[in-house]
């Protein structure tokens, strides 16, 4: 029986999640998160290694950076940029962090408001609850950056040993990638937004979604590896191009996750449904039909 209903499930969530999606415009609801996600993550890098750097030391959070950049593509800048960033947040003022927390909340109502407008769902104050949800991913933020940057000296070593060295340094990197990002993508489904569904459900959608999301992590690290002049469309303007390109990876990574959540939801109600539905007879109350028949 759970077989069955599993493989109804996989055969009806596509079609279910096209209905979901119909009417709105995912393009604008995506373009919307990415402009608050635009607004929090140097908040929420500064805030994370801030407290990562107070906890270890910065000694090693400083190492540890190196090997970041190290492990980083250097065609477009990326390895000194992340260096450089890190570095800055090591030694940042215990009250810049407390400030940079009103930013780095902002990505919770970003995702709620697009959450809610998916849903259809009546929210109220839906900026502060999505801002006080999201508190908890900041508060774990930490751990996770020190997850990805405890792996970059194990990806410097192994991304200068030739192809294969790179091909296992990439899988393991999407590996790692998928486990940081699923969590709290299933705390988002499950609590920053609104009508979520219930917890089995959050976390089933947040690893499947966290997959693909670190796919596209991984084609971004590709993408800062080839030799392209991002200022070209610019005016030669390297940096804005840099920015734009930036922008334009984000909002793709939260069609996924709006792509997600609806699918998230749809294969929720599915499962339910398809516990209240009758079960079908079997082979056997088939063939005792006619038993009966002739019986009388």
């Amino acid at each position: 029986m759970r077989g069955r209903r599993i493989r109804e499930l996989v055969r009806r969530l596509p079609a279910r999640t096209r209905e979901g999606l119909r009417g709105h415009d995912l393009m604008l609801y995506g373009a919307g998160v990415t402009f608050y996600a635009a607004l929090a993550v140097l908040p929420v890098l500064f805030v994370a290694t801030r407290v990562l750097a107070g906890v270890l030391g910065t000694e090693p959070v400083t190492r540890l950076s190196a090997d970041l950049g190290r492990a980083l593509p250097a065609a477009l800048g990326a390895d000194q940029l992340a260096v450089r960033l890190l570095g800055e947040a090591t030694s940042l003022r215990w009250t810049a962090v407390l400030i940079s927390l009103l930013p780095a909340t902002l990505y919770g109502e970003g995702l709620r408001r697009a959450y809610a407008a998916l849903a259809g769902a009546d929210d109220s104050l839906v900026g502060w609850r999505g801002r006080l949800a999201v508190l908890p991913v900041l508060v774990v933020a930490p751990g996770l950056l020190l997850c990805v940057l405890g792996i970059t000296p194990l990806l410097a070593d192994l991304f200068s040993r030739g192809a294969g060295g790179v091909a296992l340094g990439v899988y393991v990197a999407l590996n790692v990638d998928w486990l940081v990002v699923s969590l709290p993508l299933a705390w988002t489904f499950r609590v920053v937004a609104a009508d979520p569904p219930p917890w089995p459900a959050a976390l089933v959608g947040g690893l499947a979604t966290g997959a693909f999301v670190a796919g596209f992590l991984q084609g971004f690290v590709l993408f800062l590896s080839l030799p392209l002049d991002l200022g070209a469309p610019f005016g030669g303007q390297t940096a804005v191009g840099a920015v734009c390109a930036v922008l334009l990876w984000l909002w793709v990574l939260h069609l996924v996750v709006l792509v997600g959540w609806v699918a998230t939801r749809a294969g929720w109600r599915l499962w339910a449904d398809s516990a209240t539905a009758p079960e079908p007879p079997g082979p056997d109350a088939a063939a005792t039909v006619p038993l009966l028949r002739r019986s009388r």
